[in-house]
């Protein structure tokens, strides 16, 4: 059962919580206005998820069965936003083997494709099945697994939902396809098939995870409950920016789960509560949220409890912040940037500004004129009491050093700072830079690369693709007048030691 500590609310909100569970229980599309009623009455069948998911058991019993009898030993799963974030945390709270392809770097791309694919079985999770880069990957996979003299059909497993492009051509290709629920969201999509199919095939026993959350949500309609009380204390101010914290603690990767779902579901009308993905319990800065017993403020929980709680919390929340927390406005708008990019560089290449500084490993893309990275990082921290996103497109997994850079300015600017990999947090947190509050500070750090990974049928490769995205995000961030400044590592390695030099110097 979910216990919770440390957190205080005001009683008007926690009443007007209890008011509502019910409605929210019963699928109640009006609970966050006329604007919002037609899209919340397609997406709200996650309530039932803890009970209708024991229907696809049986399914992932003999699609189990069927990778047992291949002998697939490694597992990949190419998916973005809520088809990767959920299965990466059961993973990892299970310690199975699971690869997630939830990037466009062609370095990481190569990583995971350029190897011996004979074991291999490769999960390819798109809800739309139009994701481009979910798209890619799976063209990307396909391509190497016939390279390699290997039949797709024993090797990809699709889920997504029914009548989407990727069923129909999947089905035509004779692929195994697992139907998703069309009228759940990808980011409340944890405990359906997008979320259960990959943790069955590493031998995670799902039915724990839908047992748990089932129990759980026995409980919250009762008054004052676990997800009425946090609803209400994150929908105060001092909760406008959230610390999450699960370094330690049994649940690793559940902040970064939590972070795409708050922050894309909140992050609009300019309103919303951006959360800020910490490895440390305390913050001088913004309240943290744990997991397990050592915090002040915790919520504790197993996984699939974990998982209904804040989906519940997400809910509730969006409907104290009048805000719509089943769209993603903001996501489509990056899509349409990236794709006006690569119409606009066909039979020309990749087109980048004037640079306005230069050391021997890194460009900086600006506005403004500075004598030095440390200048130009200065800067990105002193404009505004808001927050400072780092977004860098590289290799996770590799060049994770930048990720020191966090913590680095986060303490010399004395606000709050999230980072975010490149591509992926378009999905999660890039909703919330462009459509929450208007109080960001942009920081880009994009990578040169020597390979040139191609996407078949398409006129352009990964390491395009990659710079389209961050280019077309740059544009969106640039036309609204938000400080942003851009940092191209002509040599990652060295460009990222440079970069963390510099920022040491504030």
């Amino acid at each position: 059962m979910i216990r919770i500590k440390g957190f205080s609310a005001s009683p008007e909100k926690v009443s007007a919580l209890n008011g509502i569970t019910a409605k929210l229980a019963a699928k109640d599309a009006t609970l966050w206005g006329p604007a919002a009623q037609a899209e919340a009455a397609i997406r709200l069948n996650w309530i039932d998820l803890p009970l209708t998911s024991r229907e696809l058991l049986p399914t992932l019993d003999a699609l189990s069965a069927w990778s047992r009898e291949i002998g697939h030993s490694d597992f990949v799963l190419c998916g973005m936003g809520g088809s990767s974030l959920a299965p990466e945390v059961i993973a990892a709270v299970y310690n199975k083997n699971l690869t997630v392809l939830d990037s466009t770097d062609p370095e990481h791309v190569k990583a995971v494709l350029d190897r011996d694919l004979s074991q291999t079985c490769f999960v390819i999770g798109s809800k739309s099945g139009s994701t481009i880069e979910t798209a890619s990957q799976k063209s990307a996979a396909v391509a190497q697994l016939l390279h390699q003299g290997l039949d797709p059909r024993n090797h990809l497993v699709i889920v997504t939902d029914p009548d989407s492009p990727l069923d129909k051509e999947s089905r035509a290709a004779g692929l195994r396809v697992i139907s998703a629920d069309p009228n759940v969201g990808g980011r409340f999509s944890a405990l359906s098939a997008f979320g259960l199919t990959p943790a069955a095939l590493i031998g995670v026993d799902v039915s724990v995870l839908i047992d748990d959350a089932y129990e759980a949500a026995q409980t919250f309609l009762l008054p004052n409950s676990t997800v009425v009380s946090v609803a209400a204390a994150l929908a105060e101010p001092a909760f406008a920016y959230t610390g999450f914290c699960d370094a330690g603690s049994t649940l690793p990767g559940l902040s970064d789960w939590i972070e795409q779902l708050i922050a894309e579901s909140t992050g609009k009308d300019e309103k919303g509560v951006l959360p800020i993905v910490t490895s440390s319990p305390k913050s001088e800065i913004f309240p943290v949220i744990t997991f397990d017993e050592q915090g002040e403020i915790a919520v504790i929980g197993s996984l699939g409890e974990q998982f209904i709680f804040w989906e519940w919390v997400t809910g509730l929340l969006g409907y104290l912040m009048k805000v719509d927390p089943f769209n993603q406005p903001n996501v489509t708008e990056a899509k349409e940037k990236t794709g006006a990019l690569l119409e606009r560089w066909k039979g020309n290449g990749v087109h980048n500004p004037e640079p306005a500084f230069e050391t021997s490993a890194i460009t900086v893309f600006s506005d403004s004129k500075s004598q030095s990275l440390t200048d130009y990082l200065r800067s990105a921290i002193s404009h505004h009491n808001g927050y400072i996103a780092l977004m860098a497109y590289l290799h996770r997994g590799v060049d994770d050093d930048v990720k020191q850079l966090r913590e680095i300015l986060e303490k010399a600017g004395k606000k709050p700072v999230t980072f975010g990999w490149g591509p992926r947090f378009l999905h999660s947190t890039g909703q919330f830079h462009k459509g929450g509050p208007k109080v960001g500070s942009f920081i880009q750090i994009t990578g040169a690369t020597s390979i040139q990974w191609p996407i078949h049928g398409r006129a352009y490769g990964f390491e395009v693709l990659l710079m389209a995205q961050a280019l077309g995000d740059n544009e969106a961030l640039a036309a609204r007048n938000y400080p942003l400044v851009r940092f191209h590592l002509k040599e990652r390695s060295a460009g990222i030691k440079e970069l963390i030099a510099a920022a040491k110097e504030l």
